[in-house]
């Protein structure tokens, strides 16, 4: 008997679209498969169709960068935006939270997934919680993509989104062997988390051949026009820098501290950074412009008159395609994001952290990642440290680009179980813990 179900699965800041990208290809490809070979008696393989409504909270307000985003990773249109906005972290939070409870009323979806830690995952995850379809209080089943991480610092807000989401999940799906253990000294049932593997990483490796062809590091002179696509040939050696986090940017003495402990590398080669609109208020702010070129003040007849300088270079925000190849070709990536810690370990690239800790420590103790600090002295010390660094680090085995398969296949199973549960009436016990490995 062929079954029918709902997933519907939440985005709003662009850390989720790569990781929500792989599992709504996933969805498509589960259908796919059980169209084509239908399940023979005694498979123990899902047999439910899965439709998929995607909602966009709308949490990252830039609808230029979002569109860019979507296409590059092929992402269909969104069936539902919520336009929450931007704001402090409670209206923010508040306006999704009013904003989704009508969609899930009216969707009425058998599981919810939401990814990663922004406001969105956990305001959504919140409405599921305490939703009720019916007199029985019937609700989506919560699935938490990237579960378990921690930083052990409950100073960001990204951490109290994560504590409380992971607690409201039924399904907790894991990227590394840490959020086992954290999850675990935590209380949550040993058969609700599952190490599947990070859907980051099934974009990155879906993708990366096809950044190879982008055209960015020729439109920065990083690279001779002649040079064949992909080829590391005659690729200028420079480095790459994002900053985004509050906690770095939105304080003058921290910042300061960064941008000092980055010029001796900045005198060595160029220092590429994708600013976002709010570092780059804060660097007029601030008044630290004399740390910066940018692209953006060249006449446009001499649109790469930085181009072959060292220095921090600005320039605006990239899509994903564009940013994965000026990744994947860096020396060196300094960064505060928690994902191109884990990104530049797939790529086998050098990353410096600008951080006191992290919630991904496997990318520090198996990757190509260190920690740093905001001190100018500990940043100058870790750069050197890297750049003295033959090692290549290695990769967790589940991030092999099959986590969002795995997914899937754990999601579908449990909505079955759980309509053969209504459907009979007949008690069923706690899947046991599942560490799909495919």
């Amino acid at each position: 008997m062929i079954r029918t179900a709902k997933i519907l699965t939440v985005v709003g800041a662009r850390p989720n679209f790569m990781k929500a990208a792989p599992i709504i290809a996933a969805i498509r490809n589960h259908n796919e498969r059980l169209e084509a070979s239908p399940r023979p008696e005694g498979n123990v393989e899902s047999h439910v169709v899965l439709g998929n409504v995607l909602v966009h909270t709308g949490q990252h307000y830039d609808e230029a960068m979002s569109d860019r985003f979507f296409a590059d990773l092929n992402i269909p249109k969104p069936d539902v935006h919520l336009g929450a906005g931007s704001g402090s972290h409670a209206i923010q939070t508040a306006e999704i939270m009013k904003r989704f409870e009508e969609v899930l009323l009216r969707e009425k979806p058998d599981a919810l997934v939401v990814v990663g830690d922004v406001n969105s995952t956990v305001a959504c995850a919140l409405v599921a919680a305490k939703i009720s379809y019916d007199a029985h209080g019937a609700r989506p089943l919560i699935a938490h993509v990237e579960a378990g991480l921690r930083s052990f610092d409950r100073s960001m807000p990204e951490e109290t989104n994560r504590v409380v989401t992971d607690h409201l999940a039924d399904l907790l799906f894991v990227t590394e062997e840490s959020g086992l253990k954290n999850l675990r000294e935590e209380g949550i049932p040993h058969g609700r988390a599952h190490l599947v593997g990070n859907t980051m990483i099934d974009s990155l490796l879906a993708f990366r051949h096809q950044a190879r062809s982008s055209q960015i590091l020729e439109k920065l002179n990083l690279r001779a026009s002649d040079a064949s696509n992909g080829s590391t040939r005659n690729v200028t050696r420079y480095a790459l820098l994002t900053l985004h986090r509050p906690s770095n940017v939105d304080q003058r003495e921290t910042f300061l501290n960064i941008l000092e402990g980055l010029g001796e590398l900045s005198k060595s080669c160029p220092v590429i950074f994708p600013v976002h609109p709010r570092a780059r208020q804060r660097i007029r702010e601030f008044g630290l412009e004399s740390f910066f070129s940018s692209e953006n003040t060249c006449p446009r007849e001499e649109k790469s008159c930085h181009t072959s300088a060292n220095g921090i270079r600005l320039i605006d925000p990239l899509g994903y395609i564009d940013f994965l190849c000026l990744m994947d070709h860096a020396d060196i990536v300094v960064t505060d994001s928690g994902g191109i810690q884990e990104e530049t370990t797939c790529l086998g690239v050098r990353c410096v952290t600008v951080r006191n800790n992290t919630e991904r420590p496997v990318t520090v103790q198996l990757g190509t990642n260190i920690l740093a600090g905001t001190a100018k002295d500990g940043i100058r010390r870790a750069i050197r440290k890297q750049l003295d660094s033959k090692a290549v680090g290695a990769v967790p085995d589940t991030w092999d680009g099959k986590s969002a398969q795995r997914i899937i296949a754990v999601i579908s199973a449990e909505i079955e179980k759980k309509q053969l549960m209504s459907t009979h009436s007949v008690p069923v016990e706690e899947s046991e813990h599942v560490e799909v490995r495919q």
